[in-house]
């Protein structure tokens, strides 16, 4: 049987075909290598490093392990004994007992932690002022702004109590560089530090700056009835409009608006 000799045009097609073969072959003794590299690789890093790495991971276990179930419930026992400690001298301090209520925080005020030593400050602080030791309030607020690991909340409404209980005493310019940042809408304490820094503008002959800061206070649903009263009244004398909606504020002071009669 005779074979076909091959054409010309069949020897490059062949020829494709081995290549790709070959590349083919390459390719994956390639990968084989690699992989061999990169397992002896490993068996190096393991042999030089494994036993550290062991002791990290172990010693990392290890501290959660500390954390989950002896730090945490550590935390857990002095936390709910500060909390029963402020219970019996709120109950104190409500019937009255006032020496008695300041006996009870004395500890917790001196040893306690976070925000349980700031509340009892602030009790006591509180305590003071209703004695009229105006003083011994302030410097007492004072200490809980000091206290890096009271609450920010905690050191902010401090500032504030200091400041209301030395007002008389302070430069109205003092109290607005003070409460400023948080006399801005959309601040915890927006109501009472924005009526404070609105009256020392008024006292340095602002009136502009103080009746539209009462306007912002009276307009904003977040702050106490009682002061968006007062905050309107004052913007009013100060000839700036806080009301937006007549009949909430005729609701509000108890005055029903009379319709007139259907034609």
């Amino acid at each position: 049987m005779a074979l076909t000799p091959k054409t010309p045009t069949d020897l490059p097609a062949n020829q494709s075909k081995r290549k790709e073969t070959e590349a083919a072959q390459e390719e994956v003794l390639m990968r084989e290598v690699d992989e061999a590299v990169r397992q002896d690789e490993m068996s190096e890093f393991m042999a030089n490093y494994g036993k550290p790495l062991l002791a990290v991971i172990v010693a990392g276990l290890a501290a959660l392990a500390f954390y989950l179930f002896y730090w945490v419930p550590s935390r857990e026992g002095p936390l709910e004994e500060q909390s029963e400690t402020l219970t019996r001298a709120l109950d104190q301090i409500d019937a009255g007992n006032l020496d008695s209520g300041t006996s009870m925080l004395a500890p917790l005020a001196d040893d306690g932690i976070g925000g349980g030593k700031a509340a009892a400050l602030m009790l006591q602080g509180g305590i003071a002022l209703q004695q009229g030791k105006a003083d011994e309030a302030a410097k007492i607020f004072a200490a809980i702004q000091a206290d890096d690991d009271a609450p920010q909340a905690m050191r902010d409404l401090a500032a504030i109590r200091e400041i209301a209980a030395t007002y008389d005493s302070l430069k109205p310019a003092d109290i607005i560089a003070r409460l400023k940042p948080m006399a801005v809408p959309g601040n915890a304490y927006f109501g009472s530090a924005g009526e404070m820094v609105a009256m020392a503008y008024l006292e340095q002959g602002k009136r502009k700056e103080s009746g539209t800061l009462f306007a912002e206070i009276a307009k904003n649903d977040d702050v106490p009835d009682s002061l968006r009263g007062r905050a309107r009244d004052m913007a009013g004398l100060l000839g700036v409009d806080a009301i937006d909606n007549v009949e909430e504020v005729l609701e509000e002071v108890g005055v029903e608006r009379n319709t007139p009669p259907a034609e």
